[in-house]
């Protein structure tokens, strides 16, 4: 039975930071790519960060580059978000995903291969 199951949100100051993550079961973790995606109310999903299968590539959004860090550990079938100088702005739901790269572009995998999500709120 495939699960990922997120952890790791909460509510933090702005300038603060947090670390979420991902623990995936149920499939080959380490044939996967994996990222994180985010939510915010009344937007939609959007790519936060991606790491291959390899750990060899990670991209980021321009909304988050050089404040978030992904990471994955393939022997704790773990995939990692560090999140730095958060911002009201990236208060969102989180959520993983498993998926496929591919000619420089991440292809996100249906359900079940997403998580359900852990909520970051970003306030004063």
């Amino acid at each position: 039975q495939v699960q990922l199951v997120e952890s790791g949100g909460g509510l933090v100051q702005p300038g603060g930071s947090l670390r979420l993550s991902c623990a995936a079961s149920g499939f080959s973790f380490s044939s996967f790519a994996m990222s994180w995606y985010r939510q915010a109310p009344g937007k939609e999903r959007e790519l936060v960060a991606l790491i291959t299968s390899r750990d060899d590539i990670t991209d980021y959004a321009a909304a988050v580059k050089d404040r978030f860090t992904i990471s994955r550990d393939n022997a704790a079938n773990t995939v990692y978000l560090q999140m730095n100088s958060l911002n009201p702005e990236d208060t969102a739901v989180y959520i993983c995903n498993a998926g496929v790269y591919s000619n420089g572009r991440y292809y996100p995998s249906t359900q079940p291969y997403w998580g359900q999500g852990t909520q970051v709120t970003v306030s004063a």
